[in-house]
């Protein structure tokens, strides 16, 4: 193939994926002003109060969801790939500051020291930041060690939010089974108490408490969903509720 040829190839592939980017964002916009979304036990209000910032923990499924409400001045972490690229000009519209890192490739992550420095400013400036803490390839509900990190180096609570439609499409072929809220459906979002760092804990501990939280979480508010715990054995062969 020429230069010439392949040149041409890529700059139409770059309108295209800008149209599919924004037709996207609008898609969006729309469903955004018909749905209807409802809050419960929202810890925000106390938090600004006392001062604190707080950082968004969200499943990957949830984050459509999780965007029709979405807090202006939010900073989100994107990732550079072509799926990254896509959904900024949604989260633009949303009010949302996306900002890129997370790609992985050969086993490393390309541009995640910058993104995390970068949330890590926005957080410490007293906004917050949002993280779909298991993406962007799951495993589905394993929370990651970013937003634990993120947390711990900024002092930001840990808010964790379970988005549900009351009426949605599932993308049940998908790793996270995406949710996507039907239009003029109400959306509720469930928080959790926020979880704090704790001077002393290891990375892995308080990743393992967030995780916790937000799985508990979507198993009370949406258990047709949320995966079942786990059933463990004793020596003596008893089953013991994980």
């Amino acid at each position: 193939m020429s230069t010439d040829g392949q040149n041409e190839r890529e700059a139409v592939k770059v309108i295209l994926n800008w149209i599919v980017a924004h037709l996207a964002a609008l898609a969006v916009l729309l469903l955004r002003l018909t749905c209807r979304v409802r809050l419960h036990d929202d810890p925000r209000p106390a938090l600004r109060d006392a001062g604190v910032s707080y950082v968004y923990s969200v499943l990957h499924a949830h984050q459509v969801a999780a965007a029709m409400g979405a807090e202006r001045g939010t900073a989100a972490m994107v990732s550079q790939s072509l799926d990254g690229q896509l959904i900024v000009p949604t989260l633009q519209v949303m009010g949302v500051t996306p900002i890129r890192g997370s790609n992985r490739t050969r086993g490393q992550v390309k541009g995640g020291r910058e993104a995390l420095a970068g949330l890590m400013e926005h957080v410490s400036s007293g906004k917050p930041a949002y993280l779909a803490v298991d993406g962007p390839r799951g495993p589905r509900n394993r929370v990651h060690k970013g937003v634990a990190l993120l947390s711990q180096k900024t002092g930001a609570a840990v808010v964790n939010l379970v988005a549900k439609p009351e009426r949605r499409w599932i993308l049940t072929k998908t790793w996270d089974r995406l949710q996507i809220p039907k239009p003029f459906c109400r959306i509720n979002g469930y928080f959790a108490e926020p979880v704090y760092p704790i001077a002393g804990e290891s990375l892995e501990d308080y990743r393992r408490r967030i995780e916790a939280s937000l799985s508990g979480l979507e198993l009370l508010h949406d258990p047709e969903e949320a995966p079942q715990p786990v059933a463990e054995t004793n020596v003596a062969g008893d089953e013991l509720a994980a």
